[in-house]
């Protein structure tokens, strides 16, 4: 096969799928990201030779060599998108164009070839077709598709690795968070920050990721659910969360997010749900909002509700802000009117239960 936008995936199915009643107990109270399909797509990328060998196989280990560039110098990338049952019987995904874009976008920060957003769409389809009865059916249950790319190049030294994997594993899942949807508390950290200008804030890696993991650790230590952090540079201006945006409801209706200064992850729930506010009329402004002003505007009464966004927990209501300085208390304490709007929306579009005014709904089947 040739290394074009192009490819056909070869099907190789799963000789010893899991049988369909103990898929189904799997499923029932399936967790978030503790339980896998019986496939995964792989794609092969070589230098001058580019993208080969597609194919939808069996989900198995990973032969690696332990001289493989991506264990050595983390180049790698990834994307968390869901399918979603529909009440008709159908399948829908969410914006998954947005998706591929922003993979190639992380992969020109981490200098790796771009996979063509034919392909990365292609094999989507490919996992949901070959993988079909993992789908929950729930309210809340969704089909989580992690695509993730890695330098696989048997070589040590410092530079662009010549040889990569495409790999695409699926995982039904319910609710992120396990309580369901309730006001989170989260933790201000004084002592880590997620991303400097110029880093790779706004790629999806997993280095960023795995430098957030002690700053989670001191959240869980405050009993807190996450970590929100500040910026790197004044060390004043709210950041994002772990791994979710911020977003900040006033009392006269209008709306805040920090903005998209290539330290943050620039969201695809996030700017869908900016551009569901201005839809309602919303005054939506994204710029720097910092902790003191938090305080202050809560107490006040001026800001009325907080809340974070991202794909694994869609939208999840802020009650509670703890740092050294204190606590802040939301004044609605979390209850989130507004919020919670935003999120039946969002979340009746993306099933198909809601009109669809901006074409953001790609249907399977």
């Amino acid at each position: 096969m040739s290394g074009g936008d192009h490819l056909d995936f070869e099907i190789r199915p799963n000789p010893a799928p899991v049988a369909a009643a103990e898929r189904a107990a799997l499923i029932a109270n399936p967790g978030f990201g503790r339980i896998f399909t019986d496939h995964m797509v792989t794609i092969r990328w070589a230098d001058g030779k580019g993208w080969y060998d597609a194919r939808v196989e069996a989900r198995a280990p990973i032969p690696m060599d332990p001289a493989s560039a991506v264990l050595h110098y983390a180049q790698e990338i990834f994307e968390g998108l869901k399918a979603y049952p529909c009440d008709d019987g159908g399948v829908t995904m969410f914006r998954p164009d947005a998706n591929a874009r922003r993979f190639q976008e992380s992969a020109t920060r981490m200098a790796m070839p771009h996979l063509p957003e034919e392909l990365f769409i292609g094999s989507l389809h490919e996992i949901i077709k070959a993988d079909r009865g993992w789908l929950p059916t729930d309210a809340e249950g969704s089909l989580y598709l992690r695509p993730f790319m890695f330098a696989n190049e048997v070589f040590l030294g410092v530079r662009p690795a010549l040889e990569y994997l495409y790999v695409l594993i699926a995982s039904p899942v319910g609710p992120y968070f396990s309580g369901g949807i309730k006001p989170v508390t989260v933790w201000v950290s004084d002592v880590y920050t997620r991303a400097a200008p110029g880093g790779t804030g706004a790629a999806k890696c997993g280095g960023n990721y795995a430098a957030s993991l002690s700053a989670h650790a001191e959240a869980i230590e405050h009993g807190c659910d996450q970590v929100i952090y500040l910026d790197a540079v004044e060390r004043k201006y709210i950041d994002e969360l772990g791994g979710m945006n911020v977003f900040f409801v006033f009392d006269d209706g209008s709306i805040t997010t920090p903005p998209l200064t290539g330290t943050i992850l620039p969201g695809i729930t996030r700017d869908s749900l900016i551009t569901l506010a201005r839809d309602a009329g919303a005054d939506v402004r994204e710029e720097p909002y910092s902790l003191a002003q938090w305080r202050e505007d809560a107490a006040s009464g001026r800001l009325r509700e907080a809340f974070a966004c991202g794909t694994a927990a869609v939208v999840t209501p802020i009650g509670r802000v703890r740092s050294v300085e204190g606590e802040i208390v939301m004044g609605d304490g979390g209850s989130g009117a507004v919020t919670m709007k935003l999120r039946q929306q969002l979340v009746d579009i993306q099933r198909g239960r809601a009109e669809d005014p901006h074409g953001w709904v790609h249907r399977v089947s």
